[in-house]
């Protein structure tokens, strides 16, 4: 399965718990299209957030992250 690189802007000000229910929403969103997700990271400096996504394809990988409330700004898919 492809592994991709998501990138999710504003998030310089976000708490841990707010990173966390993100998290979740992606999860929930994922059930049923065929996504796993690892867990992500937080750049502070930027407001970057940064996450693998297991999955099909990028156009899956985004539809996921809008249903789940929160488009990612970029998606790589990532040499195997």
């Amino acid at each position: 399965m492809p592994t991709f690189m998501d990138v999710h802007a504003g998030y310089a000000d976000a708490t841990p718990d707010e990173l966390a229910a993100a998290l979740a929403a992606d999860v929930a969103a994922a059930a049923d299209a065929g996504v796993r997700f690892d867990p992500g990271w937080l750049d502070r400096t930027t407001g970057l957030v940064f996450r693998l996504a297991h999955g099909p394809d990028r156009e899956t990988i985004l539809r996921v992250h809008e249903r789940a409330g929160h488009p990612a700004t970029e998606v790589y898919e990532l040499p195997r």
